[in-house]
């Protein structure tokens, strides 16, 4: 039986892909001229290319990425940041606002596998909150190769209330280059000529194949 999360991070693979595909799918259009030995070259490069990502995304999932999960002590969240090199942190307590960050955090560890995303309890971390000056919660910790390089504290950036939207989150987040981000949400629908693109992408990999 298909296993459902498997899926959507086999999209979302894509997905972080897809801005290094369409470069090199924009090269191959610009270059018709090319003969059959350049066409093969770029084609390796391709393949190449899709290999490195598949590894990629086979070591993210052994670290748990493309879920949203707790951590349970300090120690667990050192460890984190050192095995990922794009963390966001949920420091956390026990109340409406902080479950609504659990709500749109669970949905972008599912978009974004490329990032680890966590939640630790900020009252059973008196060492972290304290160094990390954590005073309003909720507040996420924007992590880059163990520094923690950005904060999102309570709701302020977010429209001051609690209905913001996911897409909110995320551009906010991208903010801090923490997740891969071209400028327009990985939850909003594609455009028809996003569609056409990818249907002609598609029938070109086919193509290749062959």
């Amino acid at each position: 039986m298909a296993n459902p999360i498997q899926e959507i991070i086999e999209k979302q693979v894509l997905s972080v892909a897809k801005a290094m595909e369409d470069k090199l799918d924009d090269e191959i259009a610009s270059l018709e001229k090319l003969d059959e030995d350049d066409l093969e070259v770029l084609r390796e490069r391709r393949l190449k290319q899709m290999k490195k990502m598949a590894e990629k995304k086979k070591r993210w999932m052994s670290l748990g990425h493309g879920e949203y999960s707790e951590i349970h002590s300090e120690k667990d969240f050192f460890s984190v940041v050192k095995a990922s090199e794009r963390v966001v942190c949920h420091f956390y307590r026990e109340n409406w606002p902080c479950k609504v960050m659990d709500k749109h955090m669970s949905i972008l560890a599912k978009q974004h596998i490329e990032t680890r995303f966590v939640k630790i309890q900020a009252e059973k971390s008196p060492f972290l909150a304290e160094r990390l000056k954590i005073v309003v919660l909720p507040t996420l910790a924007l992590i880059k190769n163990t520094k923690v390089d950005d904060y999102v504290v309570g709701f302020n950036e977010l429209g001051g209330k609690d209905d913001f939207s996911t897409e909110d989150l995320e551009e906010r987040i991208a903010r801090a280059q923490v997740i891969h981000y071209e400028g327009e949400s990985s939850l909003k629908p594609k455009s028809t000529t996003q569609v056409r693109r990818n249907v002609r992408q598609s029938a070109r990999s086919d193509s290749d194949s062959e």
